[in-house]
């Protein structure tokens, strides 16, 4: 056996390593999260204005699984991004893993700040005004199932995009991108980004604009921490 096969054996037992520590740490807080799945669903319709109902007992365990999941996900991502760390540790300077480790509690404080603006700005205000559209004609009677994928559709993707300003930042530290290519593809990436607005919200321009301004809005803060993280690598490089 080769030098190489069986670096590429090391990195695949490693990889699978990883793999497997991510999974538990998803099922362990899948299996915590379902523990107090009543609890959490009091306290996210505990201000609902309008009737939920369910059309069948599949219904209600899927709409169980939904909410766990969801805060599943949540709290395996910084053992996501500490384990991808521990995977890529070898390959960067000892620099480059100070930086790189640094950005680990960012990407799980800005995960739930989304998911936090998705919730208490963008859901109530699209919900509203969606409800507001019925004008009396329409008995307003949701299943359980709609109005929390509803709700998801709402606030999920928020999280993930605020990790935008992090992961531009990180990569330019590690000079995989810099502020004046992201200028440059700015048209690229406003394009991507309202295509991403209008296949997660609701057929409706509110929703669209209300998703569309804040992934703009994060864009170009992403572009000018990148210029931040830029210019002080290049001061660094200098000084040394």
């Amino acid at each position: 056996m080769t030098t190489n096969e069986m670096n590429l054996i090391g990195h695949l037992s490693e990889l699978r390593k990883r793999l497997i520590i991510v999974l538990g740490s998803f099922i362990l807080f899948f299996i915590l999260a379902f523990m107090y799945v009543n609890e959490i669903y009091n306290w996210l319709s505990k201000d609902i204005d309008v009737t939920l109902a369910v059309l069948g007992p599949s219904e209600i365990l899927w709409v169980y699984l939904m909410i766990a999941c969801v805060v599943s996900i949540s709290g395996t991502i910084p053992i996501v991004a500490h384990q991808i760390w521990i995977f890529v540790r070898p390959a960067l300077t000892p620099k480059e893993q100070k930086v790189t480790l640094a950005y680990i509690p960012s990407l799980f404080i800005l995960f739930l700040v989304g998911i936090s603006f998705g919730y208490f700005v963008i859901f109530p205000i699209v919900f509203d005004f969606l409800l507001s559209l019925s004008e009396d004609m329409f008995y307003t009677f949701f299943t359980t199932e709609k109005y929390f994928r509803f709700m998801l559709h709402m606030t999920l993707p928020f999280g993930l995009l605020f990790e935008l300003p992090v992961i531009i930042m990180f990569l330019t530290s590690l000079g995989v991108l810099n502020p004046y290519r992201l200028q440059k593809i700015r048209k690229y990436a406003y394009f991507v980004l309202v295509l991403i607005a209008v296949l997660i919200t609701p057929p409706d321009l509110l929703a669209d604009i209300l998703v569309v301004v804040p992934m703009l809005f994060l864009y170009e803060c992403s572009v000018l921490l990148s210029k931040v993280v830029y210019k002080r690598k290049q001061k660094l490089s200098i000084a040394a």
